[in-house]
């Protein structure tokens, strides 16, 4: 297949974004790898972190090898690659869920029974989280199979002489199982997110209109911390839904072309995984010391 003009600048942006997120996972890991060197551990958000720097590095070269792959050979051995890709996917889901759970229950002031049993045991239950997360991504990977399996059989149908009527029927149904399971994958841990990053936010804002009553220096110092605390919130919530709407967006219309479009939809999803992966660096001081060390040294040279 020889792309038009169009397609070749949304391909070239695509792999540009993928090149930025792959450098960017790569630095999460190499700063996490060498403090757990360094120190012989890691705290329990440095385990999320790095455990997602980690997927996020392996979720986006699976998707350019199945994106390119089977663009320029559509052949149906690799549709089964994009079954890696959704494992990443899903798994990334529930390790961006897990990170707004511990944010929430450690940083709010909610005095609710629940909230603070939690608070005394979430960061010794992140490991079982991670070990969660990684099984119930894991059960994902014999539907999508299944699924693919079921695809790869239509298409073969569909290069067929025969009852377009029934094909198209049969199109349908199978574009109707793929975003229903892409629904029901990604809804329960995103709307967990959402709850826990609402959550959060509701409880800084009452936190800031309590110190509207003290007006010295240190209050003012910080509601700016809070100001500057919610909108990355704001930031990173409108970011991350925006990336699970796109992609149930785009499985839809671009289920079974690799036309102008398909590019398209992979450049905007990859450029907001891209602003989610800043966002997550620019929340860590250790990343950003490690930023700025870099900055030096590369002024120094």
């Amino acid at each position: 297949m020889i792309p038009n003009q169009l397609t070749v600048f949304f391909m070239i942006i695509y792999l540009l974004e993928s090149l930025i997120i792959i450098l960017q996972s790569s630095l999460i890991v190499a700063v996490l790898t060498r403090e757990w060197v360094q120190v012989k551990r890691l705290s329990p958000v440095d385990m999320i972190f790095i455990s997602l720097g980690i997927c996020r590095f392996c979720q986006q070269w699976s998707s350019l090898l199945y994106n390119f792959c089977s663009y320029f050979n559509p052949n149906s051995l690799y549709w089964y690659m994009s079954v890696v890709w959704e494992y990443t996917n899903t798994l990334t889901f529930w390790l961006t869920t897990l990170l707004a759970v511990v944010y929430c229950v450690k940083i709010s002031s909610f005095t609710h029974p629940i909230f603070l049993w939690l608070r005394w045991r979430i960061l010794r239950l992140v490991p079982w989280m991670l070990l969660g997360s990684l099984l119930i991504s894991c059960m994902t990977i014999i539907f999508s199979a299944v699924r693919h399996h079921s695809r790869i059989q239509l298409f073969s149908v569909m290069q067929l002489p025969g009852n377009n009527t029934m094909t198209e029927r049969l199109k349908t149904f199978v574009e109707n199982i793929m975003i229903s399971e892409h629904m029901v994958v990604l809804a329960f841990p995103f709307l967990l997110f959402l709850a826990s990053t609402i959550l959060l936010i509701v409880s800084l804002t009452q936190h800031v209109g309590q110190m509207q009553h003290h007006h010295n220096d240190h209050s003012n110092s910080s509601k700016k911390a809070h100001f500057t605390v919610l909108r990355f919130l704001g930031f990173f919530l409108i970011v991350f839904t925006s990336y699970f709407l796109s992609i149930i967006f785009f499985t839809k219309h671009t289920l079974w072309e690799r036309e102008s479009w398909f590019w398209v939809g992979e450049s905007i999803i990859y450029a907001i995984v891209s602003m989610h992966s800043t966002s997550l660096m620019l929340s860590s001081p250790k990343f950003k010391k490690a930023l700025k060390v870099s900055c030096c040294d590369l002024e120094a040279a």
